[in-house]
């Protein structure tokens, strides 16, 4: 089991990565626009996935 412990955190993100030309993205909010970030990447048989579209945001309908 690997594990990662964080201390002073703002907030975290779930979210699936998605095609960007010939390399890949994960989308962030603006508000965190000049922060230091950290990308882990989660092994998917953790049951943590993100939603299928990669948004964790509801949409309007």
């Amino acid at each position: 089991m690997n594990r990662l412990t964080l201390i002073d955190i703002e907030g975290f993100l779930i979210k699936k990565v998605t095609r960007f030309g010939n390399g890949a993205k994960v989308d962030c909010p603006k508000q965190y626009l000049g922060k230091t970030v950290y990308l882990v990447i989660a092994d998917d048989k953790s049951g943590t996935n993100a939603k299928k579209n990669g948004s964790s945001r509801k949409r309007k309908q």
